[in-house]
């Protein structure tokens, strides 16, 4: 499984923002195979960086725990 770093969920956004771009463009020229593979391609982004967010918070609380 891949794992992000919590400092790389920036460039997750930029990601996203790029791929919504391409999906308008796809819509526009009526490219269905490229939208269908662009929404796929953004649900995994989205649950990787939700993932990711969720693993950085338990991180922290973790680490609180123990130190505190």
């Amino acid at each position: 499984m891949l794992n992000i770093n919590p400092k790389m969920l920036p460039r997750l956004d930029e990601i996203e923002t790029d791929l919504l771009a391409r999906r308008a463009r796809a819509e526009q020229e009526g490219w269905l195979g490229e939208i269908e593979g662009i929404d796929l391609t953004l649900t995994f982004l989205r649950e990787k960086r939700e993932e990711s967010q969720r693993g950085f918070v338990r991180e922290l609380l973790a680490d609180k725990a123990t130190s505190g």
